[in-house]
């Protein structure tokens, strides 16, 4: 199972998402892709992937999942991947979200949904809870990166995820441009095999 967990303003519409939940599909392995709408609240986004993880850990014939995580999405998959011992594959991750989401606070608007919300400085505070200092399985994770990310410093993340397996792609943006070139290396990370 894979757990694509989408960044800040972000949805399961996103490019990124509906092409990694199309090639699962193309493979016979749609049953094998979660991805909600995360809340806007930090905790809350954490409670609802954590009773996601819950549940595949329910089923004895599942495999344990592995997270997905893009931007603020990987800075999530960071702490769930270390707090729950999983793997996590982290796009262009917001290493730093509380700081850098910061300019954020105010009216926002969701750029998939058109949905207005309000980020607020509780969620900065929030976030700051679950920071994950330094690594303890640096192993476990798999850091994609462009070096034109217009929105992230790549080089905070090379330094985070030294250890890691990482790809380093010069060129790029935020969205990761060349994703569709990983999806089959992703779903292969993630364990699992075409069912047809």
């Amino acid at each position: 199972m894979i757990l694509y967990l989408h960044g800040f303003r972000s949805s399961p519409d996103s490019i990124k998402a509906r092409a990694l939940g199309a090639r699962l599909r193309t493979l016979g392995l749609g049953d094998a892709f979660w991805c909600p709408q995360l809340p806007v609240s930090p905790r809350a986004a954490i409670a609802l992937i954590e009773a996601q993880i819950a549940h595949c850990r329910a089923d004895s014939a599942t495999p344990a999942p592995t997270l997905v995580g893009s931007s603020l999405g990987g800075y999530y998959a960071t702490w769930l991947a270390e707090r729950h011992n999983l793997k996590a594959v982290l796009v262009n991750p917001a290493v730093v979200a509380p700081l850098a989401l910061e300019e954020w606070v105010g009216p926002q608007t969701n750029l998939y949904t058109g949905e207005r919300f309000d980020f607020t400085w509780a969620h900065i505070e929030e976030l700051r809870a679950i920071d994950t200092v330094t690594l303890a399985r640096p192993q476990s994770f798999w850091l994609l990166v462009e070096t034109g990310d217009e929105v992230l410093d790549y080089r905070d993340a090379l330094i985070k995820y030294a250890g890691a397996r990482q790809t380093v792609l010069d060129g790029g943006d935020h969205g990761f441009s060349r994703w569709n070139d990983y999806l089959d290396d992703v779903i292969a990370f993630a364990g699992l095999r075409p069912s047809r």
